[in-house]
């Protein structure tokens, strides 16, 4: 069983969105577990605040496999498929870790967004503090403390979920 570490996101009824679907990658990745939730500004264009959180899961699936069930669940709750890469979503779902795999297809991993975006960093530092990038050769926990706090607005808030932070 592989470790996998996802980022969800949405700027569209972001509390519906997510909830759905935090339910379809539990169907299909089993027990979850789940950062915080947290708000930020939208990155790279003008848009409403986004919601973000960062999943942990276990899979037997290889990463294409992965890839195409998350573009799935996007599709099946709303996402636009073609819509320009800086817009509103309903839900978007991205592999960041699969194991400590290094790869260029069929996605990039580690993802980059690790290093550059608050809104991946600090919920995965949070869920996996001690587990090591395997580029950066260090944690997340360290990787959060250098991180420049000033360079996005980043909130936790509350996320009401009767199944706790694993489920």
């Amino acid at each position: 069983m592989a470790r996998i570490y996802i980022s969800l996101g949405s700027n569209i009824e972001p509390t519906h969105y997510l909830k759905a679907g935090l339910q379809s990658l539990r169907t299909y990745f089993g027990p979850l577990q789940l950062s915080s939730m947290y708000e930020s500004e939208s990155v790279g264009f003008n848009g409403t605040n986004f919601l973000n959180m960062v999943v942990c899961a276990q899979t037997e699936l290889n990463i294409a496999e992965v890839v195409a069930q998350f573009k799935q669940i996007e599709q099946n709750h709303g996402r636009l498929m073609g819509a320009k890469k800086f817009s509103p979503r309903t839900l978007d779902i991205d592999l960041l870790l699969y194991d400590d795999v290094v790869c260029q297809t069929p996605v990039i991993l580690p993802r980059a967004e690790i290093v550059s975006n608050a809104f991946v960093l600090w919920p995965l530092s949070e869920i996996a503090p001690d587990l090591i990038h395997p580029l950066q050769q260090k944690t997340y926990v360290a990787m959060w403390d250098e991180y420049d706090k000033t360079s996005q607005k980043l909130w936790p808030v509350t996320f009401e979920w009767p199944y706790g932070l694993t489920f």
